[in-house]
């Protein structure tokens, strides 16, 4: 095939491709936007995740696999909800710790806006991982502890925290390498 061709063709399936979402919006928004409000309980936050949702599918630009159309909304939408309050729990915390600081330790909006998306992602970083391994992780990485301390303050041994360490390590190079490419 010709480089004009498969320019051509290219040109078409993203047409068409357009077409489709175009399609997808405008059969499934009302319907999406409504699972997502009886979801969330906020009209503003549903209409904001709908937003997301149909970005989302525009980024990936692959409208071909698409044979349920709200399933595919739903599963896509899904995944967006439960980051959603993934991160309200991350800025839920966060505040109620910045309620305990005094004020001469107060810091302002804009550092407060970097700790939490710090926080978020390290979240994000360390989702999948055992509660107890990602708690050693914290400890080690953000406390600066000791293994010994660690395994006094999680009731285990040192060779556990040694394990739980590796194990934290590798999930984190993992999902470095995954997010790399």
């Amino acid at each position: 095939m010709s480089s004009s061709n498969f320019a051509f063709s290219q040109g078409n399936s993203a047409t068409q491709n357009q077409t489709e979402i175009q399609n997808l919006y405008s059969d499934h928004h009302r319907w999406l936007h409504s699972w997502l409000q009886q979801k969330m309980g906020s009209r503003f936050d549903a209409e904001d995740l709908t937003q997301d949702t149909f970005t989302r599918i525009l980024v990936r630009n692959n409208t071909e696999t698409i044979n349920e159309p709200r399933a595919y909304l739903v599963t896509v939408a899904r995944g967006l909800l439960v980051n959603h309050f993934r991160r309200k729990d991350v800025e839920k915390a966060y505040l109620d710790a910045l309620i305990t600081q005094d004020e001469a330790q107060a810091l302002s909006p804009e550092q407060q806006h970097l700790i939490f998306e710090t926080l978020y992602q390290i979240n994000l970083l360390l989702d999948g991982l055992p509660a107890k391994v990602k708690k050693a992780f914290l400890l080690s990485q953000l406390d600066g502890l000791t293994y010994q301390q660690i395994a006094l303050k999680l009731n285990v041994s040192v060779s556990s925290i040694k394990k739980y360490m590796h194990k934290a390590t590798l999930h984190c190079l993992k999902f470095k390498l995954k997010h790399m490419s």
